[in-house]
């Protein structure tokens, strides 16, 4: 089976990047897991056709959430689940950013931040929504943290589907006008604000770890000074898309969810020293080619390796886990149905891949009969 285009670069360079530079235990994880991707390695299944004997040997993947190769189900599944909970109003896609100021702190303490990077973006949404002059409801929101930009520089960011209606405190459906329903500058100082609040709270309380490049930067102005200066600076909040009724807001935001740095497609050449990709300049509007050596491409990518069990997709309002099926309830009780009905909750992964791109494991290459049956299973040599 041919390697991938990023499983190659891994190949050529990720022995001398150890030697090189201290990785965390879930950076070499991701490392090895891409190198051995879809080999035996990762343990296999054996398939027998019952019929003429044809015998297939199937390599496991990785699946982990770094891996280019690993998504396509897992993208699938998750928009099928989503589509199911969505609810007949408009829906809005959201971007909050940081200043750049604040990236290597953020890098510095992952956890913490990105965390809190979630709960800002959310609450600030929530909190103006509840207000009668924009919607007098609690929306639905789905946030999926980022943490890269097309060259693929550390640039953490949320991505965030919020529903134009949601629930009144009476239990009533209130919906938006066609378009987003807060003010952008009023959401974004908003945001800008509960952020800075919160980080200052950790800080002085001895929670935040300051890296090397930043100490200089803040002991200049003093830590007040440095929060003081990022209050007057532009925290960017982008209204970035509006779907009109059930549309393909799902479906657009399947395109975020089980994105990674970057793709196999994006790769055009991998030579045994450098790596070329393309990439878009958003100031420009031009679509650029840059080059990296292996070791700055494995460098940056190993940038977005969240923190282990960290939850990069949540979901708040009247979509939060602990009331999301009564809310639901309530709103296809109003509206007097419910749009889409999952198809794929509960199948096994054979069935998705029957269902969804229409490929039958089960059919023998050799003699075309619906004969093929799992002879055993190979467990995997590698964690």
């Amino acid at each position: 089976m041919s390697r991938s285009k990023i499983q190659q670069i891994f190949d050529y360079a990720w022995d001398d990047y150890l030697k090189n530079h201290n990785v965390s235990s879930g950076q070499e994880r991701v490392g090895y897991s891409i190198i051995n991707c879809k080999t035996k390695k990762m343990g296999y299944n054996v398939s027998t056709c019952t019929d003429c004997g044809h015998t297939e040997i199937h390599n496991n993947s990785c699946r982990i959430r770094n891996c280019p190769n690993c998504q396509a189900v897992l993208k699938e599944v998750w928009i099928d689940a989503r589509k199911s909970e969505v609810i007949d109003t408009s829906y809005y896609h959201v971007i909050f950013t940081v200043p750049a100021e604040l990236r290597p702190i953020i890098y510095a303490n992952q956890e913490i931040l990105y965390s809190l990077l979630h709960k800002c973006s959310a609450e600030s949404v929530l909190e103006l929504a509840k207000d009668n002059k924009y919607l007098g409801a609690t929306p639905g929101i789905i946030q999926i943290l980022h943490t890269w930009g097309q060259n693929l520089h550390f640039h953490p960011h949320i991505h965030s589907i919020i529903s134009g209606g949601g629930l009144s405190e009476d239990l009533k459906l209130k919906k938006s006008r066609d378009s987003f329903f807060i003010p952008v500058n009023v959401l974004q100082t908003k945001y800008r604000k509960k952020f800075l609040i919160l980080l200052d709270n950790l800080y002085k309380s001895g929670k935040l770890s300051i890296p090397d490049s930043c100490k200089k930067l803040i002991n200049s102005y003093e830590w007040n000074e440095f929060r003081d200066k990022l209050f007057n600076t532009h925290w960017n909040v982008h209204i970035k898309e509006t779907f009109n009724g059930f549309g393909n807001a799902i479906e657009y935001l399947g395109r975020y969810t089980h994105r990674i740095a970057i793709t196999n497609s994006r790769i055009i050449s991998v030579t045994k020293t450098d790596v070329s990709f393309r990439t878009h300049n958003y100031r420009t509007g031009e679509n650029e080619i840059i080059t990296f050596s292996h070791d700055e491409f494995i460098r940056r990518f190993m940038l977005h390796v969240l923190p282990s069990g960290f939850q990069k997709i949540r979901y708040y309002g009247f979509l939060n886990n602990r009331s999301k099926k009564k809310n639901l309830q309530i709103i296809f009780t109003i509206q007097r149905h419910q749009r889409y009905t999952s198809m794929l909750i509960g199948l096994s992964m054979d069935e998705v891949l029957k269902k969804v791109w229409n490929f039958d494991i089960h059919i023998c290459p050799r003699c075309g009969k619906s004969t093929m049956r799992n002879a055993g299973r190979v467990l995997p040599m590698i964690c």
